[in-house]
């Protein structure tokens, strides 16, 4: 066995995770997973013979953490077995029996646990990967619920960079994990911070151009008359947004199901054209003007061949038309979104102040990703490629097997700029890279952290963050600041008030 050498937060956290059920909550990229390597080779000690279960939601993430444990611990030192749905049923019933510590997908233990090929009766550590995921009927929170009916020895060890700002998740996510304490980091905390280099953070802003303006003012004469049309058929109230929509859309589809309502089947209608121009309005102001013609294109194909009586009426609408002319007539002068060119620029600059460097350039979307790759590759000495997840519906996309061989190439230094969406975010082992730039600002603070949390580990990393003036970016950039501070306070007020339930009812309240 290696000889560990954890850092003094690690050390800290540790010792609090020997006797309380944990959820630990640190940056990305800064030592989590020794943490409960720690913690494993502890429980190892005080019950021989049993056994640890590790579990992370994706393949790729689950084969990281073995082979972590692997390069601390030596093959020698404990049973490591690698579980996979792939894998014969009978097969993983008898690994299961002889394995010390597992490494697995929640998916392939839940399937397993609820055809009762094992229980968890011998397990006495289980780690759960990315815990911000530990709501509602997702398998991890029936992997927890079994294992706190089963093991006779129990510690849960949660791990993430960010639970989220929702007070309501975080709580959940420590009910469903029985959590007795949160041990939160940032990059700012006392014992952290000497062990991160300097981040230094850009806000780029780019203008929107009065020719997108035009268009802009076409689309949104249309999404007005849709939301007009629900408020006037009494379906919707107050502000309204995407997320509004969204949940409308399912609230009417219920209504429709449940009492067959025709009001609810229009507005279900309505509700579905609202959505899909308001995208194309995100399209327009925070991503590329080729992402939207494709975006129109597939509407105008599907309302050729009749696939929906809604796009149908959506494209025959004259502001509908007259936008499409007006996208077509900008593409054919071969004009982009203002930020494809200023992701261009920030790149060159970065490789022209070293030849070294790597950059990854996060998007929402795959095909601002395609742009952006194929708009670097024009920059001598940047070796660009998109990396994206698995395929979808009606899309292209990535095997994990792919996405492995991408990453290896990038830290290898074959390539060196990552055009990536959301799969670059969460956990995957992708060296420390120079620059992290977000193409557009997002709301979600869970995602920014993550993001942001590739870079300035090991180095001096720089954070840049492309804004449209007058658009949806500049809310989305403010609201992400907003709820990671919010975050912290939350995690601070849910922290407290588990420890006054402490002092009441003592550990294992949540066992209730």
């Amino acid at each position: 066995m290696v000889s560990l050498q954890p850092r003094e937060y690690q050390k800290n956290i540790f010792e609090t995770a020997k006797d309380k059920n944990t959820l630990v909550v640190l940056p990305t990229g800064v030592g989590k997973t020794l943490i409960a390597l720690m913690l494993a080779v502890d429980r190892i000690k005080k019950f021989p013979g049993k056994k640890i279960l590790i579990l992370a939601p994706t393949r790729p993430l689950v084969e990281q953490h073995l082979k972590t444990f692997k390069k601390q611990l030596g093959e020698l030192y404990a049973e490591m077995t690698l579980f996979m749905g792939t894998i014969n049923s009978e097969k993983r019933k008898k690994l299961f029996q002889t394995a010390e510590i597992i490494f697995s997908t929640p998916q392939c233990i839940a399937n397993d646990l609820k055809r009762g090929l094992y229980d968890m009766k011998e397990v006495v550590l289980l780690v759960i990967d990315e815990a911000h995921r530990c709501l509602k009927n997702y398998d991890y929170t029936k992997v927890v619920d079994y294992y706190k009916r089963q093991s006779e020895n129990q510690r849960i060890l949660g791990l993430t960079a960010s639970p989220g700002s929702d007070e309501i998740n975080v709580k959940e996510i420590c009910k469903h994990l029985s959590i007795d304490e949160i041990e939160v980091r940032n990059r700012e905390s006392e014992d952290v911070k000497p062990y991160l280099q300097d981040l230094e953070f850009e806000k780029v802003e780019v203008p929107f151009p009065p020719e997108f303006l035009e268009i802009k003012l076409l689309l949104k004469k249309i999404y007005d008359f849709k939301v007009d049309e629900l408020k006037n058929r009494k379906l919707l109230f107050g502000a309204v947004n995407k997320v509004a929509l969204l949940q409308l859309q399912g609230k009417l589809g219920m209504q429709w199901v449940n009492t067959r309502n025709f009001n609810a089947m229009h507005g279900m209608s309505i509700t579905a054209s609202a959505i899909k121009i308001s995208h194309a309005m995100e399209l327009l102001e925070t991503q590329t003007l080729s992402g939207l013609h494709e975006y129109m294109q597939g509407l105008m194909k599907q309302a050729k061949e009749k696939k929906s009586k809604a796009v149908q009426q959506l494209v025959r609408m004259p502001e509908f038309s007259k936008s499409l002319i007006l996208l077509q007539q900008l593409i054919a002068k071969k004009i982009e979104h203002p930020k494809v060119e200023e992701c261009a620029v920030l790149v060159e600059e970065q490789f022209k102040k070293s030849s070294n460097s790597k950059v990854i350039v996060f998007t929402q979307f795959r095909e601002t990703g395609v742009t952006i790759a194929k708009r670097l590759n024009s920059i001598e000495g940047v070796k660009a490629q998109t990396f994206f997840g698995q395929a979808k519906k009606g899309e292209t996309g990535l095997s994990q097997k792919e996405q492995k061989e991408i990453i290896q190439k990038l830290n290898d230094g074959e390539i060196n700029v990552l055009a990536a969406t959301s799969i670059g975010e969460e956990g995957l082992d992708i060296a420390e890279v120079s620059v992290v730039i977000f193409y557009e600002p997002i709301p979600s603070a869970i995602r920014k952290i993550q993001r942001a949390g590739r870079t300035a580990r090991l180095a001096p990393g720089k954070l840049i963050i492309l804004i449209t003036k007058d658009t949806r970016d500049v809310a989305h950039h403010y609201a992400s600041k907003a709820r990671e501070k919010k975050m912290y306070r939350i995690i601070e007020d849910v922290r407290d008030e588990i420890k006054e339930n402490d002092k009441k009812e003592g550990l294992g309240k949540w066992m209730k």
